[in-house]
């Protein structure tokens, strides 16, 4: 079993993590990383700013996406920008999911 801090460090590591004492199964958080796109606009090949993006940011806007914890939901749902709250802060159950 993990502390928080072992757990962050994990996750800066590229593992998934959870907790043993969450209700939910199949939960986990992630890391996901930076990410730079070029503009959807681009000629380019290879990976750019995709439409549904684009609509927010224009076409002509590259992606400069910061780093950020999203969750696996026992829904099967993919929650970006995930918080711990207090009781995940101070909980020493966190394990590195596989």
């Amino acid at each position: 079993m993990l502390n928080f801090g072992q757990a962050i460090e994990a996750l800066k590591e590229g593992k998934k993590v959870a907790r043993a004492g969450w209700n939910g199964k199949g939960m986990w958080v992630v890391l996901m990383p930076s990410l730079q796109l070029p503009p959807h606009s681009t000629q380019k090949p290879g990976p750019k700013v995709n439409d549904r993006t684009a609509k927010h940011i224009g076409v002509d806007t590259p992606l400069d996406s910061q780093p950020y914890i999203a969750m696996w939901t026992a829904a099967k749902q993919w929650q970006p920008g995930w918080l711990a709250s207090q009781t995940d802060i101070l909980a020493e159950d966190w394990e590195v999911v596989e």
